[in-house]
């Protein structure tokens, strides 16, 4: 779903760039019942920001049940 507005990814992804990315998907998730638009800034879910914290983390090589567990504040190690 790469779109032309995406923001860019950071050339290394680091400890930094992945609790940003948490926070945007954690932020940014879908409004309930529906789950059609970001609860944050009401556009059309996934948002540009929660696409970017999923890229980034997709590129630091995390599992989507290792996200979850992070924002769930669990712990996941990060290599």
């Amino acid at each position: 779903m790469d779109s032309v507005d995406d923001l860019p990814l950071p050339p290394y992804v680091t400890a930094e760039d992945v609790v940003f990315a948490l926070r945007a998907i954690a932020v940014h998730a879908p409004e309930q019942p529906d789950g059609a638009r970001c609860r944050k800034d009401e556009a059309a879910h996934p948002c540009r920001l929660h696409r970017w914290g999923r890229r980034v983390l997709e590129q630091r090589g995390l599992t989507d049940e290792q996200v979850q567990t992070l924002i769930a504040g669990g712990t996941v190690a990060l290599r």
